[in-house]
């Protein structure tokens, strides 16, 4: 099952179980009452789909990081549920809310605080990139141009990127893309980060201390993360009767 078969399948069956509630939180416990086996059958299609594609685990969680900026073996936390559909939608916001992989440290910390997180939570949730694979358009600058770069490493993604063509050619974001692990940020002090703005957190700038840590302290990456991805899930949702559950997730009810 790849992700193009899985999304649709994943998103109708969270419909399909959700009953409208007029609360105005969003909590862990939101489908105990109106529908019990919501977690239990979520949980079943993402453990087969991640069963069938090593990649999945990332797309989920890229899929959650760009909703609300708008057992992978790694942390776990209680997930608050109850979080609505917007009845619009805008590409542009989107591309103008979302960082770039090609943004400084900077840019990073103002796009972050934009949306009410810190540094803290700008690095430890860039640390999702601890999971999956960017396309060649992405690091392709970096590859030729950047001199904060390890060079054995460069020279290892030319052959994957060449200057010109192959922009959708894949690379893994650190060296087990299929584990939740601190290796990204071993990366990052090696010079091995993928992107940009990867290697900006690490780059003689206030956010290196904490890039060391989490490298020296996998146990505090994990629970620092699950604090981090609880506090993004709190950006402006949606709840009781502001949005809606589509019927159909693609178009609006």
């Amino acid at each position: 099952m790849n992700i193009k078969s899985f999304l649709p399948l994943f998103v109708s069956l969270v419909f399909a179980i959700v009953t409208a509630s007029s609360d105005s939180g969003l909590y862990p416990s939101y489908y105990d009452r109106v529908c019990p086996q919501a977690l239990p059958t979520i949980k079943r299609v993402v453990e087969d789909a991640l069963a069938q594609e090593r990649r999945m685990g990332a797309s989920l969680l890229r899929l959650h990081f760009h909703d609300c900026f708008v057992n992978l073996g790694g942390p776990t936390w209680n997930v608050k549920l109850g979080r609505r559909d917007s009845t619009t939608a805008s590409r542009t916001a989107a591309d103008a809310n979302l960082p770039s992989p090609f943004m400084d440290l900077p840019a990073l910390i103002k796009n972050f605080q934009d949306q009410g997180l810190d540094e803290e939570d700008l690095v430890v949730l860039s640390g999702a990139h601890t999971l999956g694979f960017a396309q060649c358009r992405t690091f392709r600058n970096r590859t030729y141009s950047d001199t904060n770069i390890d060079p054995a490493f460069a020279s290892h993604l030319r052959t994957i990127c060449p200057q010109v063509g192959s922009d959708s050619s894949l690379a893994p974001l650190d060296p087990t893309p299929a584990s939740f692990d601190v290796k990204y940020f071993t990366n990052l002090v090696s010079k091995k980060g993928l992107l940009r703005s990867d290697q900006a957190l690490f780059n003689g700038g206030e956010t290196d201390e904490l890039v060391s840590e989490y490298n020296r302290n996998q146990n505090k990456f994990f629970e620092d993360f699950a604090e981090s991805m609880i506090k993004m899930g709190d950006i402006k949702p949606l709840t009781g009767n502001r949005g809606q559950i589509r019927n159909n997730c693609r178009k609006i009810n």
